[in-house]
């Protein structure tokens, strides 16, 4: 019994060993908290899924960027810029060349040179825009040889010796002399020439071509005559009769596409008294296609006519006894177009930016006829008309026997006789004239005395053509740079701007004719350079006032993330957040598993 009971207590023994051991076995493993470490290494595919979505988005905003791009032409900003700064420093140059022939003078050639550019000199206006580069060469005919003056020009040795002679003047025939002096001077470079002559009577002449002659006396001195010249070379071939000088301010008449449109139109005022017609298409041949062709370089004018009835004048007239007619003075001019009656419309050709000129025979009725106009000095007007500027001109035409209403008859339809109507269109070209600028009277008064101007059967004579090719090119120059500066300006301030290849296309064009108007310009050839410079100006108003420019589909960046946040954002937001969660999910996972890793490495 004793033996069993060692056992027992043996086995017990052992029991309260192993009991008293098991408790130990933990200190030599590391502890687990699952909130601190794993023992698994996280995986990576919840990370890719999210940020393929993620990636997804991001590809795609290249394709969205580029659905909502606006199409923009590219412009050459270098070259407008280049063109307006050459307007803008350098003075374009017109080359002239003047020539004066002294005839019946023994005198020093150079010295008459010089005096007369000392006096072209003192006469020239310097316009910052534009200015004339000229060159002169003198000649004294003595008639068996002549002496000329220095020069460079290679137009000196253009005028042969006695081809002018003082017998052709004698005759006091202006349109003789100036034929002649066309095919003595007449070549085909262009010379504005001035010839003095000594014997006759004295008068001062300018031709329709590009020269004009002087008869003096015998005793006049040739230093006043070289005055006269300078005169006549400045204020008549260079300013074309004008005191403002080379270039106005604005070029009026021609409209900013190079076109005027010439409405006529016969207004009878009261057809119950009389209703008159004309024969337009026979004035339109004779008196009107010859000045249409002359000013073809500087403007495409196109002609229309229309024949009105019941158009009252606004204004009111009132009858003078002695004159035994109805009188209307100037004070009355702004209100005698009455805009409320005369319906002066013209065809849809001439919508646009064409320059729309009314000219206008108003017919007054029988209550108020003979209808003339009193001038400010009291004196009745000659051609019983004027001018409105920017809008036309209006001449007051009085049937003949117009007092007497048994001649009429209210339903009759009468012509005006021919006479009638091409002396109504010789002033209608004269106020067409003075929009332009020039004189509609064909005499020229200066300081040393009075110049009679020759006419032209086309309206304007050659050397007035040439001030207007001057005055249309520079003008024009200067409002295609300015326009295209504008417009260069205008695209590079707004990024998201509509520029289509048309306007591209037509900025290019335009640069091209500015350029072609420069180089015709400072070679002479005055016609090439105005429509040149006509078809630039043009081009480049066609550019800036192109409908695309405005339209709705040009937009700041701002507006354009305003559009299209509200259908966009939202789901790119929560993207964004899952990826960055799920980034930060995993970084942490990750930190667990190297915790672990590294108490393990520290246990063994």
């Amino acid at each position: 019994m004793a033996e069993i009971s060692e056992a027992q207590d043996s086995d017990s023994s052992k029991l309260l060993d192993s009991d008293s051991k098991a408790p130990q076995r933990p200190d030599s493993e590391p502890e687990f908290d699952p909130k601190l470490i794993r023992k698994s290494k996280p995986g990576l595919k919840r990370l890719f899924l999210t940020f393929s979505v993620l990636f997804s988005f991001l590809l795609g905003f290249p394709f969205l960027w580029k659905s909502v791009e606006i199409y923009r032409s590219p412009l050459p900003f270098r070259e407008i810029d280049s063109l307006s700064t050459q307007l803008r420093s350098d003075t374009l140059l017109f080359p002239l060349h003047f020539h004066a022939l002294f005839v019946g003078f023994d005198s020093d050639p150079d010295r008459l040179r010089r005096s007369i550019l000392s006096e072209i000199t003192k006469l020239t206006s310097q316009n910052p825009k534009c200015s004339d580069n000229y060159t002169l060469s003198v000649t004294v005919d003595l008639g068996s040889r002549c002496l000329r003056g220095p020069t460079s020009s290679p137009h000196s040795s253009s005028y042969q010796c006695g081809s002018v002679t003082a017998a052709a003047f004698v005759q006091n025939d202006d349109v003789a002399v100036d034929e002649r002096l066309a095919s003595v001077f007449g070549g085909k470079t262009k010379e504005y020439s001035v010839a003095v002559v000594k014997g006759g009577s004295e008068r001062a002449v300018v031709g329709k071509y590009r020269h004009a002659w002087m008869v003096v006396g015998d005793g006049s001195d040739v230093g006043m005559a070289a005055v006269k010249v300078a005169e006549v070379l400045v204020k008549v071939f260079i300013n074309g009769g004008r005191e403002e000088g080379l270039i106005r301010n604005e070029f009026m008449p021609v409209g900013a596409d190079g076109k005027i449109v010439l409405s006529f139109n016969l207004l009878n005022a009261d057809p119950h008294d009389w209703v008159y017609d004309w024969d337009f298409e026979k004035i339109d041949d004779t008196l009107l296609t010859p000045m249409i062709e002359a000013l073809g370089p500087v403007a495409n004018i196109s002609v229309e006519s229309q024949v009105l009835y019941h158009t009252p004048k606004a204004s009111f007239s009132y009858w003078n006894q002695k004159l035994e007619s109805y009188v209307f003075s100037t004070k009355d001019l702004p209100f005698f177009v009455n805009s409320n009656e005369w319906h002066l419309d013209t065809s849809i050709a001439a919508g646009g930016r064409s320059k729309i000129l009314q000219f206008a025979v108003y017919v007054p009725s029988a209550k108020e006829c003979p209808l003339l106009l009193q001038l400010p000095n009291g004196e009745i007007s000659k051609t019983n008309g004027f001018i409105s500027p920017m809008w036309g001109g209006v001449i007051v035409w009085n049937p003949q026997g117009c007092l007497k209403d048994s001649e009429f008859k209210p339903s009759a339809k009468n012509i005006i006789p021919i006479q009638d109507l091409e002396n109504m269109f010789e002033v209608f070209i004269g106020q067409f004239r003075q929009l332009f600028g020039f004189k509609s009277l064909n005499v020229y008064t200066n300081a040393s005395g009075d110049w009679n101007l020759l006419p032209s059967e086309r309206g304007f004579t050659e050397w007035e053509l040439d001030v207007l090719s001057w005055q249309h090119t520079c003008f024009n120059l200067h409002s295609c740079a300015t326009t295209l500066g504008s417009l260069s300006r205008l695209v590079q301030s707004l990024p998201r701007m509509i520029i289509k290849d048309e306007i591209g296309k037509q900025v290019k064009l335009s640069l091209e004719a500015a350029k072609l108007a420069l180089s015709n310009a400072s070679s002479g050839v005055y016609e090439s350079s105005a429509a040149s410079s006509s078809q630039a100006r043009s081009l480049a108003e066609d550019a800036f006032f192109d409908p695309s420019i405005m339209s709705v589909s040009y937009y700041s960046f701002e507006h354009c993330f305003a559009v299209y946040s509200p259908f966009f954002l939202p789901v790119s937001m929560h993207v964004v957040l899952a990826a960055l969660r799920e980034l930060k999910r995993y970084k942490q996972e990750k930190a667990k598993y190297l915790a672990w890793k590294a108490k393990a490495n520290t246990a063994t």
